[in-house]
């Protein structure tokens, strides 16, 4: 017997002719398979929504004249981060937000996890929710949303006013709008 393992070769057609293998499903039957596993995914609850991670893109908002800045409407559901402006507009669930790019424990910046569909503190792990909601971690609060307006389709963002939801819940809340 050789102590030397050495390394498997598999020339093209080698899975057909090895022993009990099962036959590869045709193009048909993959695709019927295929179909009927996404249907049993929306019948469990779990829609492309839930299934999928939301997408992440870097954008630059046009600045004005008077301290705002204008993103077009993301078109669906995602997460845009302008590091320029240090801020973070979300669509999610029918709703757009805009949060502040630093942690409200320490300022540290946040960062968007697309395999949790989460935010998370850099430094100390804090957790968030797409719509700002704190979930666990060393933070007191939620995400600072900043005041927002829409026009036309665009969101317009006063960069100069945030809010806090300790300090302000109704404004917090009242800091997003509907798309």
């Amino acid at each position: 017997m050789d102590s030397e393992a050495k390394p498997l070769r598999f020339v093209r057609g080698d899975a057909e002719r090895c022993c009990d293998a099962a036959p590869r499903p045709t193009r048909r039957e993959f695709l019927h398979d295929a179909g009927c596993f996404g249907t049993m995914l929306a019948v469990c609850g779990l829609g492309t929504v839930d299934a999928e991670a939301l997408p992440v893109a870097m954008v630059a908002g046009t600045q004005t004249g008077s301290g705002e800045k204008r993103y077009p409407i993301p078109a669906g559901d995602g997460v845009n981060v302008d590091s320029g402006a240090q801020l973070i507009l979300v669509r999610y669930q029918g709703k757009v937000f805009v949060f502040a790019l630093a942690c409200p424990h320490e300022n540290y910046k946040v960062k968007w996890i697309a395999k949790d569909r989460r935010f998370a503190c850099t430094k100390h792990d804090s957790k968030y929710q797409p719509d700002g909601i704190h979930t666990e971690g060393r933070a007191t609060r939620n995400m600072d949303r900043y005041v927002i307006r829409r026009d036309g389709n665009f969101v317009v963002v006063d960069i100069h006013q945030w809010i806090q939801s300790d300090k302000d819940p109704a404004g917090w809340a009242a800091a997003q709008i509907a798309v």
